[in-house]
């Protein structure tokens, strides 16, 4: 089995954890470490693909700023959408070339995390999107992905809605999609549900569909 180390950073900023993942990357490519899954939940933010203009962030800058969220242009693959609180952000510096995937096969395995995980945990059934990058239930999105690779090693990666506040999604059309939903694990439950031990559970689905074994756990600071 292939060793996983799992960096906790807690409530973070955007650019604190991008640094961080920064710094991950570089080890990885170095063969300094092995694959790692940054973890952090970020305060209020709007992230914008390199390939979009930020056409889909709906709300003025000034409507933004005066609530405190940033809006920040990113490397990832995808459009646009938000996080903060309540959701589960995990950035897994990966070697695709060692897993034996390819850029495709990887989203399409992170995918499989999140529909193993809601079937086998929450007995919910979802599904990747079909021609769209992410986990759907139904017409509701429940996971974000989008993903950049250097020299086979991997940044940014997934968005997990578990107790986030929902209206914040108003103001952006999330990944350009405008006939669909944005929901979160809380919202299909029924209930608040308790982070860490979701957390807990996203992170053992994940070890075992990409045939890992979590060696080390820690948290750092941003």
């Amino acid at each position: 089995m292939r060793p996983l180390h799992v960096v906790r950073l807690g409530r973070c900023g955007y650019q604190e954890a991008l640094s961080v993942q920064k710094k991950y990357h570089q080890l990885r490519m170095e063969g300094e470490v092995p694959d790692t899954l940054i973890l952090v939940e970020h305060p209020p933010v709007i992230t914008v693909g390199r390939f979009s203009t930020g056409a889909n962030v709906v709300a003025s800058r000034e409507f933004l700023a005066d609530r405190g969220i940033e809006v920040i242009q990113t490397t990832r693959g995808g459009d646009v959408t938000y996080h903060g609180p309540g959701q589960l952000v995990g950035y897994p510096i990966f070697h695709l070339k060692e897993l034996g995937l390819g850029v495709k096969a990887y989203i399409q395995t992170l995918e499989e995390v999140f529909t193993r995980y809601l079937d086998e945990s929450c007995g919910i059934r979802a599904e990747a999107g079909e021609g769209q990058i992410g986990v759907w239930i139904e017409n509701r999105k429940i996971t974000a992905i989008g993903v950049y690779v250097s020299h086979f090693v991997s940044m940014h990666g997934f968005a997990f809605n578990i107790n986030t506040d929902l209206s914040h999604f108003s103001y952006i059309i999330p990944c350009g999609i405008t006939d669909k939903e944005v929901t979160s694990l809380e919202k299909e439950r029924g209930d608040k549900q308790d982070f860490d031990a979701v957390t807990e559970g996203v992170v053992d689905t994940l070890s075992r569909v990409f045939g890992s074994t979590v060696t080390e756990r820690r948290r750092e600071d941003g």
